[in-house]
């Protein structure tokens, strides 16, 4: 098993290498470092925040922030989605030009990037389907099937709302090119305008706009950074003014400290995203690009450069399913006995513990990877054009399947199954709408 797992690993490492060696010099390495680090974040975030412990012979889903209100600052640093949407910006920016200056179509465009994104979901959908079922029919109660199902499928809120802003790049990229910056300034003015009707009047879900807002304001600033118009001198100014708006929101505002929902408090920064959020993410992305080129001087190296290709190469696979070997370990230990679970969340020994939990964590991931990470490399069919409604229709129903998973969970309290149908088929159905079925071949130029 030893050697097998060498071998694999040499494997992997020397396919990354290959890619890593033939990238072209003009490539930005920092935009490949950036993704890397800001899903990276993520995944540590969530392993460290989750912290379920054994009651009275039960398993309790504790939330460390809500126990430890102190590690809610830490959130200015894990709360990095919008460094992805910022590197998704600058990648969508950089594209979507090529496209044009090619003569290609949005069509072409976009299904490629809708199949690159959804392909690796689809999988995960079925495996945590068929689990909740199993499960419920074979007599775990339904509110362990609901919380472990939810909590494995969270991070599929995430896709929803990028599939929806990369939808938009050609009307975005059209108004940055018009008005600049003005474009970012337009979207921020929106979030003032929808958090204020909602915190100040209590116009009720007209919240939910800020995932518009919000997300679109730091994906032009990714325009901005494609384009060099946020040079490191320039762009550090935008961190510490971020980072200034953000004090000043949480000191003397309506928001709250932490970065992401805690459970207890009456306003979530992120779910739907605030002003607060976006604040955060203009200091992320400056402080961010300020050290672009000190970023790319270590990325020189070949080794580090192969390790961040490496990473990218399974990305989603890592983020998608980070959740799942983390359930799969809290699962292990309940069947046997609650071992490792009776150490109350913070206390010194929790912490001591941490690093034996991640190994853990670790060690279920990396089968769960090498199992689906070929989903993440399928090639999407740039040379196919899906006709807009399909690809419309396709979007809307995956985008309100992966919503509702992460709102509601797949599990049902209700039925023989104990999955709401319904909801899982919608990507499914979204995906065969959008990729599948009659298509017309790009006409070829020359």
């Amino acid at each position: 098993m030893t050697e097998t797992t060498g071998a694999v690993r040499k494997t992997l490492w020397s396919r990354a290498r290959a890619i890593a060696e033939a990238a072209p010099p003009e490539r930005n390495r920092y935009v490949d470092f950036l993704r890397a680090l800001s899903i990276l974040a993520v995944v540590v975030g969530h392993w460290l925040v989750a912290a379920p412990y054994m009651k009275d012979g039960a398993v309790e889903g504790g939330h460390l922030l809500g126990i430890l209100p102190w590690t809610q600052w830490l959130t200015w640093g894990f709360q990095v989605m919008p460094i992805f949407f910022l590197v998704g910006g600058f990648s969508n920016g950089m594209s979507w030009a090529a496209t044009l200056r090619k003569g290609g179509s949005y069509a072409g465009w976009y299904s490629g990037r809708l199949q690159r994104l959804i392909n690796p979901v689809l999988p995960l959908f079925l495996i945590w389907t068929l689990v909740a079922m199993f499960g419920t029919m074979m007599g775990i109660e339904r509110g362990i099937v609901a919380m472990a199902a939810q909590l494995a499928l969270i991070p599929v809120w995430f896709l929803s709302v990028y599939l929806m802003v990369a939808a938009l790049v050609p009307w975005t990229w059209r108004a940055w090119k018009r008005w600049g910056f003005g474009s970012f300034w337009a979207f921020v003015a929106g979030a003032v305008a929808i958090d204020v009707a909602s915190l100040r009047f209590d116009v009720p879900y007209v919240n939910f706009l800020n995932f518009a807002f919000v997300w679109l304001a730091i994906h032009q600033l990714g325009f901005a950074w494609s384009e060099g118009r946020l040079a490191p001198g320039k762009a550090l100014s935008w961190g510490v003014g971020g980072l200034a708006v953000l004090a000043l929101l949480v000191g003397f505002g309506p928001y709250p400290v932490a970065m992401i929902g805690v459970p207890g408090s009456d306003l979530s920064n992120s779910m739907p995203p605030t002003l607060a959020l976006l604040a955060l993410g203009v200091a992320q992305s400056g402080f961010a690009l300020a050290l672009e080129p000190a970023g790319r001087r270590v990325l020189g190296n070949l080794a580090r450069w192969t390790a961040v290709v490496l990473v990218n190469g399974m990305i989603m696979t890592i983020y998608l399913w980070h959740l799942t070997a983390f359930v799969l370990v809290m699962v292990a230990a309940w069947l046997f006995g609650g071992v490792g679970l009776d150490v109350a969340p913070g206390a010194p020994a929790w912490w001591l513990a941490r690093p034996i939990w991640f190994a853990l964590y670790i060690a279920a991931l990396v089968p769960l990877i090498l199992l689906f990470a070929r989903y993440e490399r399928a090639d999407g069919k740039t040379d196919m054009e899906t006709p807009h409604w399909r690809l419309v229709v396709g979007l809307i129903l995956i985008s309100i399947g992966l919503a509702a998973t992460a709102a509601i969970s797949i599990a049902s309290p209700a039925g023989v199954t104990g999955v709401r149908l319904w909801l899982v088929v919608l990507p499914f159905i979204g995906a065969a709408v959008a990729q599948f079925g009659p298509v017309h071949r790009l006409a070829r130029r020359g």
